[in-house]
C-alpha cells in the first residue's frame, strides 16, 4: 500500500498535498456529523453519514487550498485535533436541542405520564413520549430557522480560525464563550419556560383537588387526579402550542450567532 502512495505521489506531485487534507477535512466533519442535531439522530444510517461526508470533504477541501502538510507534526495528532474541533461545533447546536427536550421531561413528568416511557432506538435508553414529541418540533423549527446553515457555515469559520495543520485549538475564536456559558446554564430555565404553562395549570389543578379533598373526604381524590391531569395537560398543550413554538423560535435566534 505504501509503495501504491508513493507510486501515485510520483506521477503526481499534488497527491500527497491533496490526500493528507482531505483526511483531515474528512475527521472534522466526522466529529461534527457526529455531535450535530439532526445529523447524529440513528434513524439517519451510518453508511449514508459516511457518504454525506466523503462528499462533503470532497467539496470543501478544493476550497480550502491546502498546504503542503508538515512534517514534524504527527498525522494522528492532527486527525485528534481536527475531530475535537468538528465534534465542538456539533454539540454547541446539540445543547439548544437539549433545552428543549428539559421542557418536555418537565411536562410530562407533571401530567404524571412518568409511566408512559418508551424505547428511544436514536439514545437506546428509556424516554417519555411528550419530551420526544417537543423534541421533534424543536428540530423542525430549528431546520425553518435555517439551523443547517449555522452550523454550515460555523464550520466553514472554523477552518479560517482553527487551520488544518495547526495544534492549537483556539476556543475563544471558535465560539462565543459567553453564548456557550449562558446557554449551558439556561437549559433548566428555557425547560421551565416551555413547561410553565403546564406546571400553573396543573398546580392550581392540585390546589383544587385538595380543597375538594377537605370538605368531602369520601370523594376519591387521588383516582380522579389521574383522570384530570392528562386530559387537562393536553388541553392545555394544545392552547399554548403557538405561543410555545413562539417561544422555541426566539430561543433558537437568541443563540444563532454562538459561533
Amino acid at each position: 500500500m505504501e509503495q501504491l502512495i508513493t507510486q501515485i505521489s510520483i506521477m503526481f506531485p499534488e497527491f500527497d498535498r491533496w490526500f493528507s487534507a482531505g483526511f483531515i477535512v474528512f475527521a472534522r466533519l466526522l466529529g461534527f456529523i457526529r455531535f450535530a442535531p439532526i445529523f447524529n439522530r440513528r434513524e439517519i444510517a451510518g453508511l449514508v453519514k459516511l457518504a454525506l461526508v466523503f462528499i462533503l470533504t470532497i467539496m470543501i477541501t478544493p476550497l480550502l487550498k491546502p498546504a503542503i502538510p508538515p512534517s514534524d507534526i504527527s498525522p494522528l495528532l492532527l486527525l485528534l485535533l481536527n475531530f475535537a474541533v468538528g465534534a465542538i461545533i456539533g454539540y454547541i447546536a446539540q445543547l439548544l436541542i437539549l433545552a428543549i427536550e428539559a421542557g418536555g421531561d418537565m411536562i410530562n413528568t407533571q401530567m404524571g405520564l412518568s409511566s408512559a416511557m418508551v424505547m428511544d432506538p436514536t439514545t437506546n435508553s428509556q424516554t417519555s413520549i411528550l419530551s420526544r414529541i417537543i423534541t421533534l418540533l424543536g428540530i423542525l423549527i430549528f431546520i425553518e430557522l435555517g439551523g443547517f446553515y449555522w452550523m454550515i457555515n460555523a464550520l466553514m469559520r472554523s477552518f479560517e480560525i482553527f487551520p488544518l495543520y495547526a495544534v492549537s485549538i483556539p476556543l475563544e475564536k471558535i465560539i462565543n464563550i459567553d453564548y456557550l456559558v449562558t446557554t449551558t446554564s439556561n437549559v433548566l430555565y428555557m425547560g421551565l419556560q416551555i413547561a410553565s404553562p403546564i406546571l400553573l395549570a396543573t398546580l392550581g389543578q392540585d390546589i383544587i383537588l385538595g380543597v375538594i379533598s377537605k370538605t368531602a373526604p369520601q370523594v376519591n381524590v387521588f383516582q380522579l387526579s389521574f383522570l384530570f391531569k392528562p386530559v387537562f395537560g393536553a388541553a392545555i398543550m394544545i392552547w399554548i402550542l403557538p405561543m410555545l413554538i413562539n417561544v422555541i423560535s426566539e430561543f433558537f435566534l437568541s443563540f444563532s450567532k454562538i459561533y
